[in-house]
């Protein structure tokens, strides 16, 4: 057998052991090359993962912030009468409050947050502003609004939607403009403690504290919040905690212990109360909730009235006062008050057969500028009595919303024996 030569058996082993190069090292496929179009869509999706962790991040924020303020919270009338002995001051007049003896006066007016002249629209009620112009001329609005109180000469002021610290209104502390009122004692309590609203975009209504304030020329003996409801939904981010505050204030002659370890007043002629009701309902929470707070707020003033107490509620119900209109054809928050559910022995000071003048409403919609022709409005303000309250007078101020989206409600009443 012939032995093959070297030629040969390389060869030969060429045919048996075939190359495997390619096997150990593939061949690299080409980069595709980074077109404008493929730039496009990778910077697309990049900016929309990050408003999505924005705004997954936002809702976290929001939900993790959500409380609602505790019911039946105890509240402080001030100053306390010794606070004018320490300070050697001689306190405003107080009055004491004696059925059939003196005609008391009484104003309720929702300040809408010392934003709203008359050009002013608001987003919520679908038109542009979110904050109050500028600092400068919400403190002069405040000004305008405390001296245009203080021409009333009133005995009781109740204030709806005052800030205590907002960023709509600059973190201006509301409340001590309107206790430049030199009225014997207020009663603040906090309606609503909203976390940070990122809307609008371009001037976020942020993070609000507002609430209502009582003022009293007689003397306060208690206070209280009562928390109403508002919706247990996913809605309850962006429907406004709400509450009710209730003033005690002895009736009769007092007589007045001032010491060093606390000061107070008791009745000497009488064991009744005049019980104040300051309240501000939802505007833009379901049917349901309206309805309840309603039914809330009626079945505690009811209970005062059969303990023989006198009994005023007055503030902003964000309903039509006066109308029958249920063709929805107003805004959903200004139907019709159901007056047919108040409790027997209550009724509106302006049904009572007092001399009235309600020509005026006393809110306008803020969805634009005020237009008289066209602007949609609503007698929305107003006080609810018991039948142991003769109403003198009673009149919706025609103000052309002047200083706030509402105009004041004015009441004279005097407590029967």
């Amino acid at each position: 057998m012939r032995e093959l030569n070297e030629e040969e058996l390389l060869e030969k082993n060429t045919e048996i052991s075939p190359d495997r190069s390619s096997e150990k090292e593939p061949a690299k496929k080409p980069k595709k090359k980074l077109t404008k179009k493929r730039l496009a869509l990778r910077i697309a999706l990049c900016t929309l993962g990050a408003i999505l962790l924005i705004v997954g991040g936002y809702l976290i924020y929001v939900f993790a912030s959500y409380h609602r303020i505790p019911d039946n919270q105890v509240l402080t009338p001030e100053p306390d009468p010794l606070f004018y002995a320490r300070m050697d001051r001689v306190p405003p007049e107080r009055i004491d409050l004696i059925p059939e003896n003196q005609t008391y006066k009484i104003v309720t007016y929702n300040i809408g947050f010392g934003a709203y002249t008359p050009d002013y629209s608001f987003f919520m009620d679908g038109g542009k502003s979110s904050w109050a112009k500028s600092e400068e001329a919400l403190k002069e609005n405040l000004i305008n609004i405390s001296k245009l109180l203080e021409s009333y000469d009133p005995d009781f002021v109740l204030l709806q939607e005052v800030d205590e610290d907002g960023t709509r209104s600059y973190h201006v502390n509301e409340v001590a403009y309107m206790c430049g009122i030199d009225l014997f004692q207020h009663v603040y309590a906090r309606n609503f403690d909203s976390p940070f609203l990122f809307w609008p975009l371009l001037e976020p209504h942020g993070a609000n504290k507002s609430g209502i304030l009582t003022l009293s020329s007689a003397y306060i003996s208690s206070a209280l919040r009562r928390s109403l409801p508002v919706a247990d939904s996913l809605s309850k981010i962006v429907d406004y905690d709400r509450c009710y505050s209730i003033c005690r204030l002895p009736v009769g002659e007092l007589s007045g212990i001032i010491t060093e370890s606390g000061s107070g007043f008791t009745s000497a002629t009488s064991s009744k109360e005049l019980v104040i009701y300051n309240v501000h309902l939802s505007a833009y929470s379901t049917d349901k909730v309206r309805q309840a707070q309603l039914d809330m707020l009626f079945e505690d003033m009811n209970s005062e009235y059969k303990k023989g107490n006198y009994v005023i509620c007055g503030g902003d119900f964000n309903h039509d006062l006066r109308s029958n209109n249920e063709s929805g054809t107003v805004p959903g928050w200004a139907q019709a008050f159901p007056k047919e559910e108040l409790p027997n022995g209550f009724t509106f000071g302006f049904d009572t057969g007092a001399e009235t003048d309600i020509r005026h409403d006393s809110c306008r919609n803020a969805d634009e500028a005020y237009n008289p022709d066209t602007t949609f409005t609503v007698l929305a303000d107003g006080f609810i009595v018991s039948d142991n309250i003769t109403v003198v007078q009673y009149e919706s101020a025609d103000l052309q919303y002047a200083y706030s989206d509402h105009d004041p409600v004015v009441m004279e009443f005097i407590l029967e024996e």
